[in-house]
């Protein structure tokens, strides 16, 4: 401090336009990767903004690399991929009718539509999509979804086996529109979770994001599904722990009580139930309105770890 005050105060004005200089400009050489889920501040400088969409896929172990798997990664830019998806047409219960005529690929996305066949007992038609070729962990996969805005579960998850005897990672089950006034956080709830069933023995655990908790500059924070593509993803680890992410942004775990054993297919689909932890039985009105009764699949990008 002694010596800056004997500065003239010439000489002071040129420190300080000198300073000013150099903190001012930026060397693109020490620029973050857009693809960092890190976010630092670096000599002073505001931190970079954050591209959410690029935050794909997550940052590896060391010495390890993610490898894209193309049997399970699609843009859904052309027609159906048969040799990649088939539709298998197991149904739920009532009043749940699946069709294979009620999905396919336009328009750059998967489509899943829900319709109404007044008068029948399975009213509700729907339909489902699944992957041919199984993977297991450690693996991360995520797929961009805009859901039906209908009192109903958008699903998109991993399974193999039956009701009693299977391996489960359900990556998201959204409900936007829940017609049974219990649900007051389904339209920015993911409802992820897993399950792990042996004879009928089940072990289970939800991870119950709310993107409403995404960072603030996100700009996909607090939109309902409905209303724009979200990205949700899951990076299986290994055996036990499974981590989910929402729109760039890790968005809870859970760690199985068992091993997981079995290798899994993905799978979309759309369905409802008259129960309040789906959110309540979709109101027929809206299945034959095709501006909101229809789910929509951007992407899916899957990739398993290897070696550098």
């Amino acid at each position: 401090m002694k010596i800056v005050k004997k500065l003239r105060f010439t000489n002071l004005l040129v420190l300080v336009i000198c300073i000013c200089f150099f903190s001012c400009s930026s060397d693109d050489s020490n620029e973050e990767d857009p693809g960092s889920s890190e976010n630092p501040t670096t000599d002073g400088n505001p931190p970079p903004v954050i591209d959410y969409s690029t935050l794909t896929p997550p940052t590896p172990p060391e010495g390890m690399k993610w490898q894209a798997v193309p049997e399970l990664t699609d843009e859904f830019d052309g027609t159906f991929d048969e040799d990649k998806w088939f539709k298998p047409l197991w149904n739920y219960g009532v009043p749940v009718q699946m069709r294979a005529e009620n999905s396919g690929v336009a328009d750059g996305n998967l489509w899943i539509q829900a319709t109404l066949d007044d008068g029948a007992e399975r009213w509700f038609e729907t339909s489902r999509v699944q992957s041919k070729t199984q993977i297991k962990y450690p693996m991360y996969t995520e797929s961009r979804i805009k859901t039906a805005h209908i009192s109903a579960y958008n699903t998109f998850w991993l399974n193999n086996g039956n009701i009693s005897n299977r391996d489960e990672i359900d990556v998201i089950e959204n409900n936007s529109n829940p017609s049974c006034d219990c649900q007051p956080d389904f339209p920015w709830q993911m409802n992820s979770q897993y399950f792990h069933v042996v004879n009928d023995d089940t072990r289970r655990a939800k991870g119950n994001f709310d993107n409403r908790k995404l960072s603030d500059d996100n700009p996909s924070q607090g939109v309902p599904w409905n209303e724009d593509y979200h990205t949700v993803g899951v990076w299986w680890k290994d055996a036990t722990n499974i981590q989910f992410f929402l729109d760039g942004e890790p968005a809870g775990s859970v760690v199985s009580a068992r091993e997981f054993t079995r290798d899994l297919n993905i799978i979309w689909d759309l369905w409802t139930f008259d129960a309040d932890w789906l959110g309540g039985l979709a109101k027929k009105e809206n299945l034959s309105d095709d501006s909101i009764n229809t789910m929509k699949v951007d992407w899916i990008h899957t990739y398993i770890l290897v070696e550098e």
